[in-house]
């Protein structure tokens, strides 16, 4: 059996750790000192520089949040969106200095956001029995899972997950998609469709913002196929030791856009400026969106994927649900030749984003370590 079939250790479920009562957190869990998270300057709405171990007031800082109150079009995904120049300036900033923004009236109605929400929460406490049922492989990563990456030994994240396809069509299989509760799928597939139309109109705002056709990156995303949409839904189980783990270690979207639906009631993402970390405070009935690596790729690094990590705590659970938005996996993706200058030459070299991903797949979360690696010789 080949190491893409099968896990190289058995899997232990991070919510059954959470639920045993144990008061110290097995070894593989616990991050190297460079790692970890400070959660006595994050209680004291500090940030910690783990560079230089100095210490960052970073209590009044946040990513940018966007109105999108006055973006206008219809059903018709065909029209071009009325785009007024301040949610455009916005977009604009905000993916060249962060590489992440908050959206609020981005047209998503706030009572699908809560049943999704609500589904996955009761997922995950269901019976371990009928959980198992959609235990995941390195295959696909489809269904139950407790780990990302194939390697032996590797430190571990503090979070099980939920993966599935979406899109294309010929990945969609409803049938490996929770059949509890009752409503799980039918509210899944409702979701998905929305965040599909809410994600083409943010591609078209950042194609503008660059100066290229609307439907610039879209094309790029798709070759004249179907592109790819998918989710990966966050559960991260409370942690009696929160200042060893993480849940989810430090880095880059491999993909093209994330739209994430954060907690409402529990702060875990930070992203990383600069040398400092931001923990996010989300606003309410709002999405989270970040530049992926592919968006990087192609526009030449304008807009940069932004390494982000999560961090855990001993009172409160979370759960969180990122709906990936990536180009079509046999696609080559490189930086736009309308984008590329004399004195702003190519920065990457072209790959498939299939080649790209195989790289997370197989070693985990790495910082920018991948992205890095694509760059040209000069």
């Amino acid at each position: 059996m080949s190491s893409r079939d099968s896990w190289p250790e058995p899997i232990t479920r991070v919510q059954a750790i959470s639920e045993s009562g144990s008061s110290v957190i097995p070894d593989r869990y616990v991050k190297p000192p460079s790692e970890r998270p400070n959660t006595g300057t994050k209680l004291l709405g500090l940030s910690i520089n783990t560079d230089t171990s100095s210490y960052v007031d970073a209590s009044d800082l946040n990513i940018p949040l966007i109105d999108f109150q006055g973006l206008l079009d219809d059903d018709d995904e065909n029209n071009h969106l009325v785009l007024p120049d301040t949610i455009l300036d916005q977009v604009c900033m905000a993916s060249k200095n962060w590489g992440f923004f908050q959206i609020v009236n981005h047209g998503v109605s706030p009572e699908l956001m809560d049943q999704v929400r609500d589904v996955w929460r009761q997922f995950f406490h269901l019976p371990f029995e009928q959980k198992q049922v959609y235990a995941n492989t390195p295959a696909t990563y489809e269904g139950y899972g407790s780990r990302l990456g194939v390697e032996k030994g590797a430190i571990l994240d503090w979070n099980d997950y939920f993966y599935l396809h979406y899109l294309p069509q010929s990945l969609q299989d409803p049938n490996k998609w929770p059949a509890l509760p009752l409503s799980c799928r039918e509210v899944i597939a409702e979701y998905c469709k929305q965040l599909v139309k809410l994600s083409k109109k943010i591609m078209k705002i950042l194609s503008v913002t660059l100066g290229l056709e609307e439907d610039y990156l879209q094309n790029s995303f798709e070759g004249g196929e179907e592109f790819g949409a998918c989710m990966r839904i966050n559960f991260y189980p409370k942690c009696p030791q929160p200042d060893l783990a993480l849940g989810l270690s430090s880095h880059s979207d491999p993909g093209g856009m994330t739209l994430l639906l954060p907690d409402d009631d529990v702060v875990g993402l930070q992203v990383r400026k600069d040398d400092t970390w931001i923990t996010v405070k989300s606003a309410p009935n709002s999405f989270i969106v970040n530049i992926g690596d592919q968006i990087q790729v192609l526009t030449n690094a304008i807009y940069k994927s932004v390494e982000h990590r999560v961090t855990v705590n001993s009172m409160n659970e979370r759960l969180s649900l990122a709906f990936f938005y990536n180009p079509r996996g046999d696609l080559v993706i490189q930086p736009a030749k309308e984008l590329v200058t004399l004195e702003r030459p190519a920065l990457y070299s072209p790959m498939t984003f299939n080649e790209y991903r195989r790289f997370i797949r197989t070693m985990g979360t790495r910082g920018k370590l991948q992205l890095e690696s694509m760059k040209s010789p000069r």
